[in-house]
């Protein structure tokens, strides 16, 4: 009886510690996040996202260089409140070893997004970005702006420029705050 309970224990503390921003599933309606890729400027890069077999999100495709390309996007407009004991995003993802960015936006309107870097090894995990270390950025350069420090995100986006032409895949099972 003594490890049930311990189980149990875990699972409580587990859930109370973490909050979801979306999860993925094979109900998802995929129309809601939007491919922003480098033809706004002129590239050629392509991305899709759709929704695999196992109903995780997966974002793909090519970035190319030509024509001053070099980045695909996608984005979601989920307005989310901040709870200031949240400290961290989280992210379940399963990548391709390559570079990726996490992208907030406090409001639909704003300009400049919040970005974070991160690495994918080519299995699943989970990855905890420092939200205080979300930096600002408009069209690649970094602001001299104090880092986010919103009380709420409307726009949540992912990323890809590697300043080289590259395939890319990337899965994504859920978002969320710790």
């Amino acid at each position: 009886m003594k490890p049930l309970l311990i189980v149990l224990s875990l699972s409580l503390f587990s859930s109370s510690s973490s909050k979801k921003i979306f999860s993925f599933s094979s109900k998802t309606d995929i129309k809601e996040w939007r491919i922003v890729n480098d033809g706004v400027m002129g590239g050629i890069s392509n991305s899709s996202m759709t929704l695999n077999e196992a109903g995780n999100g997966q974002f793909s495709g090519h970035v190319s260089l030509a024509n001053n390309g070099g980045f695909a996007s996608v984005q979601l407009t989920n307005s989310v409140t901040l709870d200031a004991q949240k400290k961290y995003i989280v992210i379940r993802i399963k990548g391709d070893g390559k570079n990726y960015e996490f992208r907030l936006k406090s409001n639909v309107s704003q300009q400049e997004s919040y970005v974070h870097s991160f690495s994918t090894t080519g299995e699943w995990e989970e990855i905890k970005l420092s939200i205080d270390a979300f930096y600002p950025q408009f069209r690649g350069q970094k602001l001299k702006s104090p880092n986010f420090n919103f009380s709420k995100i409307e726009v949540l986006s992912f990323l890809i420029a590697n300043k080289e032409e590259e395939d890319f895949t990337l899965l994504i099972d859920w978002i969320g705050f710790e």
